[in-house]
């Protein structure tokens, strides 16, 4: 017989089948009601965000033309201090060198006087002396030198002010070049869209750069290069009209202190020759003193060897005494008297050569203060020798240069007899 065979599984039932039909349909119906709801948010998103980019970069846009505006505004009044700082460096370098000129010309009128204090400058040792000659010639030359330090201290101005001025020009220059080279990228920045050739993803763009400074910091620096070079201009225009002033600055008044400076000099040659005759009166008595402390000094080694021989035969009989036998080596009077006797004269060497040694000291110092003497003759004879070409040499104030004949060779003859037995005393010391 037969049989139906069945399908294996589960079997639904009809109402089974009718629901799954509906949640099928609902689902359905949801899923297009999600999806409608996306799109229309993500339509309202692309409208919103469409519309903020776009007003986005139009406000930056916005911000860099205004900022190339604000740079190019610096850039024009940085244009403007570099012109006007150009004409100041200009203007003040011509004055300078006309100091300068100025100040050469103020070496002729100081040619004599010069030359007297040259010539003192040829005394030795203690001559070297801040006297009142060379006070009156340092007065002499003082009117016309304080016109020379006057003028080289306006050059010394100058010059350092024209190094304020291109440190300040150096600053105006590289504020100038750097807001010309942030121009050229901010307009570059201006003209980029997004069918530039050149756009791409940067790594992290957003970061702040080492070294970014605040826009008020910016400002001030900028302020603060064109008030610097201002401030310099301004004091270059003051020092400018002060030298010009020093310049036409004249004051001759050499007449009254050529006189003053001459009574000094007659007066310091009258001094040296006193001190001349002072010192070969110290130079005679000291050689006499010198031959008495020699004589002294002979007498005193003459004790000392004496002493010596006497300590000898002293320590002679205390060390024979020492090979007495046994019990005979007892510290007797004798023995307690010749200690006594080399300590006394041990003593006495000690205070002879003590006083020798003074002697020899005191012999010495006679002999350097003799050559003291002898040698500051010399310099006295030799600072006559140069104030007297000075009171020769200072007869060009009066008499003109091209006229001047010498009436002594300091060097080598002099028409003073008593000058020249100076110097031949001088030559016989040397």
């Amino acid at each position: 017989m037969a049989t139906l065979s069945v399908k294996p599984g589960q079997r639904f039932t009809l109402p089974d089948w009718h629901t799954n039909s509906h949640l099928i349909s609902a689902d359905a119906e949801r899923q297009r009601s999600a999806s409608h709801q996306v799109r229309q948010e993500a339509r309202a998103l692309r409208n919103e965000t469409n519309n903020q980019t776009k007003w986005d970069e139009h406000d930056n846009r916005t911000r860099l033309a205004e900022r190339i505006s604000s740079v190019n505004r610096w850039k024009e009044t940085l244009d403007k201090c570099l012109a006007d700082i150009d004409v100041e460096i200009d203007a003040l370098a011509k004055v300078k060198e006309a100091a300068e000129r100025a100040l050469q010309a103020k070496n002729l009128p100081l040619d004599v006087s010069i030359e007297c204090l040259t010539l003192r400058e040829s005394r030795r040792a203690i001559d070297v002396v801040r006297d009142p000659v060379e006070e009156e010639l340092h007065k002499e030359v003082k009117v016309i030198d304080k016109a020379k330090r006057e003028l080289q201290q306006r050059v010394n101005e100058a010059f350092e002010q024209l190094c304020l001025l291109q440190e300040a020009r150096q600053q105006l220059s590289c504020d100038h070049r750097h807001k010309m080279e942030a121009l050229e990228i901010d307009r570059v920045c201006l003209s980029l869209n997004v069918s530039s050739p050149n756009i791409s993803f940067k790594v992290n763009p957003t970061r702040v750069p080492d070294g970014s400074t605040a826009l008020d910091e910016w400002e001030q620096n900028s302020q603060r290069n064109k008030e610097h070079a201002e401030a310099e201009m301004k004091a270059s225009a003051e020092l400018r009209e002060a030298t010009l002033l020093a310049i036409a600055q004249t004051n001759n008044e050499l007449e009254a202190q050529r006189v003053a400076a001459e009574f000094a000099l007659r007066k310091r040659i009258r001094d040296l020759e006193r001190a001349y005759d002072e010192l070969k009166w110290q130079e005679q008595n000291t050689l006499e003193e010198i031959a008495e402390m020699e004589e002294d000094i002979r007498r005193l080694e003459e004790d000392l060897r004496r002493k010596t021989q006497d300590l000898k035969v002293a320590h002679t009989r205390l060390e024979t005494r020492t090979y007495r036998p046994n019990m005979e080596r007892c510290r007797d009077q004798v023995q307690y008297g010749l200690t006594d006797e080399v300590h006394q004269l041990e003593g006495t060497i000690r205070a002879l050569r003590q006083k020798l040694a003074e002697s020899q000291d005191a012999l010495d110092a006679l002999y350097r203060q003799l050559h003291r003497i002898q040698t500051d003759t010399g310099y006295k004879a030799n600072s006559l020798v140069l104030d007297n070409k000075c009171m020769d040499s200072r007869r060009k104030l009066v008499v003109p240069a091209e006229k001047f004949v010498p009436e002594v060779d300091a060097f080598n003859r002099t028409t003073n007899p008593a000058l020249s037995l100076l110097k031949n005393g001088q030559l016989e010391l040397a």
